[in-house]
């Protein structure tokens, strides 16, 4: 198929970027995807590759009755080439779906790159496009240049929040007599190296994160620092209290030494950490491994010296270090409609972060939409709106309908589902019956659509 439209546009090559490029293109209309990197660079990315992961290598829990995985299931039923990626470059993560990043990120960017209706133009976009079908998916760290046009075009200035990323280490360089590979509670693949601390230790440790150096942030960061409550620093945590980090990612229920004996063994129950630090597997061959749930804004050599107290980290080799940058995003609920598109220009669209959603998958699941929405303009059909009992639908009818006075960036959760019709105490029945009437629901808008769906089985 040869399309005679004019090229719909796709501004930003991350994860959102390239979900939309590949359903417009999937429709059989031709796509330019605007990536400004390897000639501007961004404060966090580290590649010129598209869908480059930034923060974590994870795309969260893999069970379909948890919020992250109901959402990769939908993704996955709808045809996601991120998802479909996400799943053949897969690594051990217990019950998550994590990916070696450098080569997901590499898959994806040969992938659009091949395809005869997508053209990948490497420079970057400083203004918005006045004509055509536009879609932004310049994340949250859309170019100081299109952030004032789009500052412009809105008539309203960006909300932010800070995020950061977790540092990463060499495999070879943590101590395996300390750190042991465990899953919590024995869930899926033991995917994860554990360091187990004492109390005395913890409490060591933690004074160190408190009295550690941070790095300054800048002018324009200074009076706007506000951090998302999902992905807190570690050294704010350990200012919150002294529990902070033990009841978050340092959390030692139910991870144990087998080393050390029978778990189920009530003379054992002594032997149980008091905090524990896990690693999470980066690569396929286990060279690398991400400290989870370690996001910081300590000066680097603070870094080095202050986790290096971690047991099993004494002579950690740090191959990334970990770093804090702002993260803009609109305020979507004054702007935006289900459908993704912007309430005062129905032919441009928002997908990702910069749309007010939080996490890899739900900017992936902003740009399937934004991406097939784009295509049915061009092809002069109505914009979809997904059923609300889905995550997808009931996460974007969040982002355009929650009060503008308080919007902050929403990550798919079960909370923001209709309620059931019946109520169910029992947490893990009731997100099941969640997750089957979304997927039920999903295939019968689906076929009132003509969209086609992938029955997979279901983790």
């Amino acid at each position: 198929m040869h399309p005679t439209h004019s090229p719909i546009h796709v501004i930003g090559g991350g994860l959102a970027g390239t979900e939309a490029a590949w359903q417009i293109a999937r429709a059989g209309l031709s796509v330019i995807l605007h990536e400004m990197r390897p000639e501007r660079l961004s404060p966090a990315h580290h590649s010129e590759h598209l869908a480059e992961l930034v923060c974590s290598n994870s795309f969260g829990a893999m069970a379909s009755d948890r919020a992250s995985g109901l959402l990769h299931e939908e993704l996955r039923r709808l045809g996601s080439t991120i998802i479909a990626t996400a799943d053949r470059h897969a690594v051990p993560a217990g019950g998550a779906l994590a990916v070696d990043r450098s080569i997901f990120s590499q898959a994806l960017t040969e992938t659009l790159a091949q395809h005869p209706l997508i053209e990948l133009r490497r420079a970057e976009v400083t203004q918005i496009p006045t004509e055509g079908i536009v879609v932004l998916t310049t994340g949250p760290l859309t170019s100081p240049a299109l952030a004032e046009d789009l500052q412009r075009f809105t008539g309203m200035a960006y909300m932010s929040f800070f995020d950061a990323a977790s540092p990463i280490v060499t495999g070879e360089s943590i101590n395996r007599d300390i750190a042991f590979l465990a899953s919590r509670y024995d869930r899926g693949e033991a995917a994860y190296l554990n360091c187990p601390m004492n109390a005395e230790q913890y409490r060591h440790f933690r004074q160190a994160l408190c009295e550690a150096e941070q790095a300054p942030l800048k002018d324009f960061e200074r009076d706007t620092a506000k951090f998302f409550e999902g992905c807190l620093p570690i050294e704010e945590m350990a200012r919150r209290g002294e529990d902070t980090m033990r009841y978050g990612p340092l959390k030692p229920v139910g991870l144990f030494d087998t080393r050390l004996g029978d778990f189920r063994d009530p003379a054992n129950r002594g032997k149980r950490p008091y905090a524990v630090v896990q690693l999470r597997q980066e690569d396929r061959a286990g060279q690398l491994w991400n400290m989870v749930g370690f996001q910081t804004n300590l000066r680097w050599g603070e870094q080095q010296r202050v986790f290096r107290l971690i047991p099993g980290l004494e002579q950690a080799e740090f191959v990334r270090m970990g770093v804090m940058h702002r993260n803009t995003f609109i305020n979507a609920p004054q702007l935006l409609s289900a459908t993704l598109q912007f309430q005062q220009r129905p032919t441009l669209l928002a997908a990702g972060q910069l749309s007010g959603t939080e996490g890899y998958t739900a900017a992936t699941a902003g740009g399937w939409l934004a991406g097939t929405n784009a295509a049915r303009l061009a092809q002069g059909l109505s914009p979809l709106t997904l059923p609300t009992t889905t995550m997808m639908g009931a996460l974007f009818g969040f982002i355009s309908s929650a009060s503008p006075k308080y919007f902050q960036p929403m990550p798919p959760n079960f909370g923001i589902l209709p309620e059931l019709p019946i109520g169910i105490k029992n947490k893990r029945e009731r997100y099941g019956q969640y997750r089957d009437r979304a997927l039920c629901d999903l295939t019968t808008w689906a076929q009132v659509q003509r969209i086609q769906v992938w029955e997979t089985v279901l983790a």
